[in-house]
């Protein structure tokens, strides 16, 4: 491995770190940073839908809409594992998130757990995702505090 190499899985790992943290601290530019524009999404272990190719703006204003309405989440990320090949790379991650809500002064969670394969491709001096694979291993909690929160969202707006 060279020194190249050492600095492309450090690069790598902070930028996938990015993830979690724009998610987290709703920030969404930040999190919209780490993206190409068209990026390819499968988190079918999760909802059933298919994989899809979508802009990554739309694919942040969906991830907005559904996570800002929690009154947390965490995102962990671990485990990084990375393969370099030139201009490419794929980095697979463990991951846990965990999401919050205050439903009626009692405080819920569902929790999900399992990894992350991204691909990445380099981008001028960084890297962007271009791809990104959900693979859910376990689960904790009621679903149905997404639907909760996404009501609390829409109410919001009103």
């Amino acid at each position: 491995m060279t020194y190249d190499d050492l600095i492309d899985r450090a690069n790598i790992t902070d930028h996938v770190l990015k993830y979690a943290i724009g998610i987290d601290q709703h920030q969404w530019d930040l999190y919209r940073s780490i993206f190409a524009d068209q990026i390819m999404l499968d988190f079918s272990s999760w909802s059933g839908d298919p994989a899809s190719i979508m802009p990554a703006d739309d694919w942040v204003a969906g991830v907005r809409a559904t996570l800002e309405p929690f009154d947390a989440t965490q995102h962990v990320l671990t485990n990084f594992a990375i393969d370099l090949d030139g201009d490419s790379a794929a980095c697979t991650c463990y991951m846990a998130a965990h999401h919050h809500l205050v439903v009626d002064g009692d405080r819920q969670m569902h929790s999900i757990g399992g990894y992350y394969i991204h691909g990445l491709k380099r981008a001028g001096d960084g890297w962007l995702i271009h791809k990104t694979q959900l693979n859910v291993t376990w689960e904790m909690g009621d679903r149905g505090l997404f639907e909760l929160a996404a009501k609390r969202g829409s109410a919001s707006m009103v």
